[in-house]
């Protein structure tokens, strides 16, 4: 016996598969896009651990020395 919707659901299996792919390219995109932000945020991320890593060293050193100002 012959299926009669077979023509109906090779035509909406072939658009499915056309946006499964589409969708794996958008996905494969973004992920790029995603690796690079987060390659380029990498540095503000040590320039961010420097920055607060200075900051105790200083406040080490000067309570250190008994020279610590007051906080306004």
């Amino acid at each position: 016996m012959e299926n009669p919707h077979e023509a109906e659901q090779a035509v909406l299996l072939e658009r499915i598969i056309k946006n499964v792919d589409k969708c794996n390219e958008a996905i494969m995109e973004m992920n790029h896009c995603i690796k690079e932000f987060l390659d380029s945020a990498s540095s503000v991320h040590t320039s961010a651990e420097l920055l607060s890593n200075y900051s105790r060293n200083v406040t080490y050193n000067l309570k250190a020395v008994n020279s610590m100002p007051k906080p306004v």
